[in-house]
């Protein structure tokens, strides 16, 4: 049974990352029905500001995950303005297409720097004894990442509930031309609901980085991995994202702990998403959460 609980655990902990990393996707596509490709590229990148300012500048982990935070604001605010404003009111094959440059772009950046092509792992800043409750165990890493990712997730809920900004974002996304009727800026919550996504990234690049070490394939593969939960959530539904992050995780992890090396199984982990995609799609196509809106023509 101690088996089963330590699976939960780790379940939770990988889930809680997948919730964290798929809000972006659904922040850019509430408010602007665009998915965002290139989301796991920034996920490496926030991951990857995080161990420069540490390492290289010699500023404290904590310190430079939050200036990773900002940077990477700015940086998806940067690209929001710069590639993506031009194209409102296009298709949206037209930004989807951006965004797909876009991911090949910063592959190739960052595949020009050591980061592209190394492993790198975090400076030891917590104790390395695991906490054991019942014979389940949890290391510092996972339940700092976890706290962390749970405080982030509750701020984002509040933020978009509460907060003047996120109501209208949260307007924008139901009714463009009813929100700019009112006086709301929609360009403006593009940018936002783009800076909001990479701040996000960026802390679930961090968390990922600091438990499985930083490596680029694996950070940026995160990206794609987000795309079946968000799905099974909703694709605009915040509540869907942490929800079906959760459950994507502890699929996962039981499927790695129970059929993997049986039965003459591997790689059902990592297999699993995708066909947990395919049945949603098949019989629920908008998800546990999302919206399934009618348009009259």
């Amino acid at each position: 049974m101690s088996y089963f609980f330590q699976l939960v655990v780790s379940g939770i902990v990988v889930g809680s990352i997948y919730a964290l990393s798929a809000l972006g996707f659904v922040l850019i596509y509430k408010s602007s029905r665009v998915l965002n490709i290139a989301h796991g590229q920034i996920i490496a990148a926030g991951a990857f500001i995080t161990y420069a300012f540490t390492v290289f500048v010699g500023v404290p982990i904590i310190l430079s995950f939050f200036i990773s935070l900002v940077l990477t604001f700015f940086l998806a605010m940067s690209v929001e303005r710069i590639f993506l404003r031009r194209l409102i009111g296009e298709p949206i094959i037209s930004v989807i297409m951006v965004t797909i440059g876009l991911m090949s772009i910063l592959d190739g950046l960052i595949y020009l720097t050591p980061f592209g092509t190394e492993n790198f792992s975090f400076p030891e800043f917590l104790p390395k004894t695991p906490i054991s409750i019942g014979g389940v165990s949890i290391s510092w890493t996972q339940l700092v990442g976890v706290i962390i990712t749970f405080v982030l997730i509750g701020g984002f809920s509040w933020f978009f509930k509460k907060s003047t900004v996120g109501i209208s974002m949260r307007a924008v996304s139901d009714d463009q031309l009813a929100s700019m009727s009112i006086g709301i800026s929609v360009p403006r919550v593009f940018g936002l609901a783009w800076a909001t996504a990479g701040l996000s990234a960026a802390a679930a690049g961090s968390i990922i980085g600091n438990i499985t070490g930083l490596n680029f394939d694996t950070l940026h593969a995160f990206g794609i991995i987000v795309f079946p939960v968000v799905i099974l959530g909703g694709l605009d539904s915040i509540a869907g994202a942490i929800v079906a992050g959760i459950i994507m995780g502890l699929i996962q992890q039981f499927a790695a702990g129970y059929l993997d090396g049986n039965w003459g199984l591997n790689g059902t982990a990592d297999v699993m998403p995708y066909i947990i995609l395919l049945i949603i799609l098949l019989f629920k196509p908008h998800g546990l959460f999302g919206i399934h809106e009618i348009e009259r023509v």
